[in-house]
C-alpha cells in the first residue's frame, strides 16, 4: 500500500482538467478542422475534390468550394494532391454540431458548433447522462477513442456520463459504425428500448455518412437515415477530446473563452 501512495503522490494528478481549464496542446501532426484558401488555388480545387475517397469535396464553378465534414475521413489525401497548399489541417479539436447542415465548412467560415439542449432535455439529462452506446459495423477505432473517456485521463463519470449495459436504463444512444444491413434491426430495437425522451449522438464519419462505405448496398449511410440525431461528432475516428467536447456542449459546459489555441486555428 505504501508503494501505491508513493506512485500515486510521484504521478500526481492525471486527469485533464478540461473544460475548466485549457486542454492540452495537440501536436501538430494531429488533423483536425480543415482550413480551406480559396486564393491559392488557380484550378478550382478539382485535383483536391478528384483525390477525395469520399467526395467531401463539393465544388462548384463560380461557387466557393466546401469541404462535407460528415464525409470527411481527415485522411490528408487532398492536402497531399493539392500542389497550391489551399487546403490543409489545423489541430482545432473542436467540430461537434447540433445539425447536420452545420457540417458543412466554407472557406473562411466559421463553424457553428453544437449548441447546448433545450430547457426541458437539460433539465431531465444535465446532471446525469446514461448512454447506451451501438456499434454498427464500425472497425472499432471510433469505439476505442469513446471508450478511452472512460480512463483516468479523462474520467468521463465526473461530468454524471455513463455508458449502461441495458438500453432500459439509458437517456440516450451513442452509434458508431455505418449502420449495416446486418445491424439495422438491432440498432432500431435499441433505440426503441430506450424511454423516452432520449437523445441520439453519432460518432465518426461512418456514424455520420457512411464513411469509406458510403452508398455500398450493405450499409444505410449512418444513423440520421434511420433515427433522428441530436449530436454529430465528425472525425475518422474522432480525437477523444473533439467526442468530450461535444458530449459537454450538449449541456453548456464548455466556455470557449478558455480554450486557448495557437495563433492561425
Amino acid at each position: 500500500m505504501i508503494n501505491v501512495i508513493r506512485a500515486r503522490i510521484h504521478q500526481k494528478h492525471r486527469t485533464i482538467r478540461f473544460p475548466d481549464a485549457p486542454p492540452p496542446a495537440m501536436p501538430e501532426r494531429f488533423r483536425g478542422r480543415p482550413r480551406i484558401d480559396a486564393t491559392r488555388c488557380r484550378d478550382g480545387f478539382r485535383i483536391c475534390a478528384a483525390a477525395c475517397p469520399t467526395n467531401a469535396i463539393v465544388f462548384a464553378d463560380g461557387k466557393p468550394l466546401v469541404i462535407d465534414l460528415g464525409k470527411c475521413l481527415f485522411c490528408n489525401d487532398c492536402k497531399l494532391a493539392c500542389p497550391e497548399a489551399a487546403i490543409s489541417h489545423s489541430t482545432d479539436y473542436r467540430l461537434a454540431v447540433r445539425q447536420h447542415q452545420d457540417l458543412i465548412l466554407e472557406p473562411d467560415a466559421a463553424l457553428v458548433l453544437a449548441e447546448e439542449l433545450g430547457g426541458k432535455m437539460k433539465k431531465l439529462l444535465g446532471r446525469s447522462l446514461k448512454l447506451r452506446e451501438v456499434s454498427a459495423g464500425g472497425c472499432n477505432a471510433c469505439e476505442a477513442d469513446v471508450n478511452v473517456l472512460g480512463t483516468v485521463g479523462w474520467d468521463l463519470g465526473r461530468f454524471g456520463i455513463q455508458f449502461v449495459a441495458a438500453p432500459r436504463h439509458a437517456d440516450g444512444l451513442l452509434i458508431t459504425g455505418p449502420v449495416t444491413q446486418n445491424m439495422k434491426s438491432a440498432l432500431l430495437d435499441t433505440y426503441t428500448a430506450i424511454p423516452e425522451p432520449k437523445i441520439v449522438i453519432a460518432v465518426g464519419s461512418c456514424a455520420i455518412s457512411g464513411g469509406p462505405f458510403i452508398d455500398h448496398q450493405e450499409v444505410n449511410n449512418g444513423a440520421d437515415s434511420l433515427l433522428p440525431v441530436d449530436l454529430y461528432i465528425p472525425g475518422c475516428p474522432p480525437h477523444p477530446l473533439t467526442i468530450l467536447d461535444g458530449l459537454l456542449r450538449l449541456f453548456g459546459r464548455v466556455d470557449d473563452t478558455k480554450i486557448a489555441l495557437k495563433k492561425g486555428e
